[in-house]
């Protein structure tokens, strides 16, 4: 059986598993007796929609305030109690599901048709399939001359900002945040006057595919916007990695870095706004990473 494939049966069986009426009755039993009188007792039928730093599940903690800032403070999952030694019930179903959407996105891929939608040139890098991505990360920080050559023919050389988008460790990331992000960072260079090149979407990509189109297309600076590796906490994060005169041989000093964007970090709109006021920093500085702060 194919790994995605055993992934997709584990989120069926946790799915199901949350939806079962014996599941829910000792989910709201757990939720009523445990959180303290706090308002949290109406887990509902929807694991996921619990705010689990602000669901106490200790029982009559000893110092309920200090434990309620606590869980506040990190999204870590901190005082989710026990049933013995195991874990309670909806505690050990949050984590598979989790889990299971974690490596659903890592495994996934962007929808055929989603460079289209934002006019960008679409190419691929080395890697053949999602596997040789994950096993040979310098197959991903390589094109190929056919890749080049599209790059060539739907892209301008010498351009002030080259904008690359590429899928990364999180498929979700990208689909998650470009529709916002995108738009108002564009909108926010055009009114800094800030010449922007045709937008590149790539496949199977590293960081450093920056350095490869940089020293195809000779731009001033140039941004990568790529999914990061999902964890329990969230699985659509993404990050901005940007480079003055990019170029083969970059060092990772030399890039100047945006992340945790996602809905529960910096939100992609105002990660849009902030990236165009950085970028403009960037080109008028003519330095980016550790260079760019002395």
């Amino acid at each position: 059986m194919a790994l995605e494939d055993s992934i997709r049966l584990i989120v069926e069986q946790v799915l199901a598993e949350v939806t079962k009426t014996q599941v829910v009755g000792e989910t709201r039993s757990n939720s009523s007796s445990n959180a303290g009188g706090t308002g949290n007792d109406a887990i509902g039928d929807d694991l996921a929609s619990v705010d689990l730093q602000r669901y106490l599940q200790v029982p009559q903690p000893v110092n309920k305030s200090l434990y309620e800032e606590m869980k506040l403070s990190t999204p870590a999952r901190i005082g989710v109690w026990r049933s013995g030694s195991r874990p309670l019930t909806d505690t050990w179903l949050r984590f598979r599901a989790d889990h299971a959407v974690a490596q659903d996105s890592v495994l996934g891929e962007v929808p055929e048709d989603f460079p289209g939608k934002y006019d960008m040139v679409a190419v691929k890098t080395m890697c053949g399939n999602k596997d040789e991505y994950l096993t040979r990360p310098d197959l991903g920080r390589k094109l190929d001359e056919a890749n080049l050559a599209i790059i060539r023919n739907g892209c301008r050389k010498g351009v002030k900002l080259q904008v690359i988008v590429a899928d990364g460790l999180s498929s979700k990331a990208i689909e998650a945040n470009i529709p916002n992000l995108l738009p108002a960072m564009l909108q926010g260079l055009k009114g800094m006057g800030i010449e922007v090149g045709t937008p590149i979407f790539v496949k199977y990509a590293r960081v450093a595919v920056m350095d490869v189109i940089g020293e195809e297309l000779k731009p001033e600076v140039a941004i990568v916007l790529i999914g990061e590796r999902p964890g329990l906490g969230t699985a659509e994060s993404m990050s901005a990695y940007i480079g003055y005169n990019p170029r083969q041989g970059m060092v990772e000093s030399e890039r100047t870095v945006v992340s945790n964007i996602h809905k529960g970090g910096l939100p992609a709109a105002e990660a849009g706004a902030h990236l165009a006021t950085l970028l403009k920093r960037i080109i008028e500085s003519k330095a980016s990473g550790v260079d760019l702060q002395q």
